[in-house]
């Protein structure tokens, strides 16, 4: 269990760290859509601000979801689990954090196929397309681009998702390690956010 909870530890450790610099993504977004404002207002409007806000909307909520479990500011029903014992909502996480998991799964096979289509890749096997990327063995096709009058390209804000989706499902099997240590009655220390 020692080495559960170290990995835990490091999981935490390393979540905190991109939470701490990501919230600081919000003012990026405020100078991007400050930005689009005064140009409509005074300029020439610019075609790349609403989506460049689009994409670090997206870069923000999804390397901040890691830190967003790792403090517990998710939505729970509280109905029942806010009067329960720590050892019993522990025992009741470890049992749902499964749900979560498997969601993380499907929605990371999800991303890898979609990055991999917008790298020019129509095969059925993504993972594989990655692998020979590394390798050398694949190359990459025709790239999707957006259909807006700016046209960029989608894969670099693809790769922020696969990095936030594998970032929150390592969280989820931290928190996964700490409530099955809490319902297995070891101390845990919780971490200082």
């Amino acid at each position: 269990m020692s080495a559960l909870l170290a990995f835990a530890r490091i999981v935490d450790g390393f979540n905190r760290w991109v939470g701490l610099i990501v919230m600081y993504g919000i003012f990026v977004l405020m100078a991007i859509l400050l930005w689009s404002s005064i140009s409509k207002a005074f300029f020439v409007p610019s075609l790349w601000t609403l989506e460049v806000a689009q994409f670090a909307m997206v870069a923000y909520y999804m390397l901040g979801g890691p830190y967003s479990i790792l403090a517990g500011s998710n939505v729970r029903m509280d109905l029942f689990y806010g009067n329960w014992s720590l050892r019993r909502k522990a025992f009741i996480d470890v049992i749902t954090v499964f749900f979560l998991i498997f969601y993380l799964v499907v929605l990371l096979q999800g991303a890898l196929s979609s990055t991999a289509y917008s790298l020019g890749y129509w095969g059925d096997e993504p993972i594989h397309f990655f692998l020979g990327l590394v390798r050398g063995a694949e190359e990459v096709g025709r790239m999707e681009r957006s259909a807006s009058a700016w046209r960029p390209v989608i894969w670099p804000i693809k790769v922020i998702m696969i990095i936030g989706i594998f970032l929150m499902l390592l969280q989820a099997l931290s928190e996964l390690i700490k409530d099955l240590a809490r319902a297995l009655g070891h101390d845990i220390m919780e971490p200082k956010l």
